[in-house]
């Protein structure tokens, strides 16, 4: 059955999700105003982050609705520790299990994950639908065609 974004609830975007596993945590916001909720390793035994990308389990599958954006996002805490989460996205007909992908730069300390323990952020958005049109011409901006980087450091 396709979930689509439901009218009844107002403006909120449901996302059902179910718990794979026993301890398995709902994604929560560190503060009210937080766009990102933050997800939960559900670990037997402790996972040691290292320079090559290791998958964290959450123990949640979910549903997002057709029309949403759902990604997964590096938590700014364990970024600023050298600890990066691979941006993801969770597509509307995804059923498995939300894992993180994380690793650690070169230089940075090692990070042992142990259960509970967050490990990456959820942003859910709704899409806009788009038409695409192809034109000759783009109007021109000051920026114009100048790229990464290009208005200033």
């Amino acid at each position: 059955m396709t979930r689509h974004l439901d009218p009844s609830w107002g403006d909120a975007i449901v996302l059902e999700f179910v718990r794979l596993r026993p301890g398995a945590r709902v994604p929560t916001r560190g503060t009210a105003g937080a766009t990102g909720y933050d997800i939960y390793a559900c670990l037997d035994a402790p996972l040691e982050v290292g320079e090559m990308p290791v998958r964290v389990p959450t123990g949640i599958a979910m549903a997002a609705p057709v029309g949403t954006d759902v990604q997964l996002r590096p938590r700014s805490g364990l970024s600023a520790r050298g600890i990066l989460a691979i941006f993801g996205t969770l597509d509307a007909d995804y059923r498995g299990e939300v894992m993180a992908t994380l690793y650690r730069l070169p230089g940075a300390d090692p990070l042992t994950i142990n259960d509970g323990d967050r490990i990456g952020q959820l942003v859910v958005a709704r899409v806009a639908p788009i038409a695409w049109r192809e034109v000759d011409t783009l109007d021109e901006t000051e920026r114009g065609t100048g790229g990464h980087g290009s208005t200033g450091p």
